[in-house]
């Protein structure tokens, strides 16, 4: 079992920026793979960004550069930096661990980018 704890999400301006931070714990695989999901109201949870253990970086086009993704395998953590937010980018976003063909997911944060 993966557990996954996320924090950093909020409400900001459009045009600012926000980092979403999620931690991984339990029995950790290699390879894996940690990304970013997100769920708007009404719509389908989409990728928005995932990275490998082995440093492989994936963008959904919506992100592709305004946010960037990275990681720390010692510390079993990703990050999302996510800049020049836009209204649209507005949905509960979850951190997402795939191994051994199984997915885990955190409980998800609200990004909410609004005037």
């Amino acid at each position: 079992q993966v557990q996954l704890g996320e924090s950093g999400g909020g409400l900001v301006q459009p045009g600012g920026s926000l980092r979403l931070s999620c931690a991984a714990s339990g029995t950790i695989f290699s390879p894996n793979k940690m990304g970013w999901y997100r769920q708007a109201p009404g719509k389908e949870r989409e990728l928005v960004a995932g990275i490998t253990s082995g440093g492989i970086r994936s963008y959904a086009n919506s992100a592709k550069g305004r946010f960037t993704i990275s990681r720390d395998n010692a510390k079993n953590t990703v990050l999302l930096q996510m800049n020049s937010l836009k209204p649209e980018d507005t949905a509960v976003y979850y951190c997402n661990f795939y191994a051994l063909g199984y997915n885990y997911w955190g409980q998800g944060t609200q990004v909410t980018v609004s005037s």
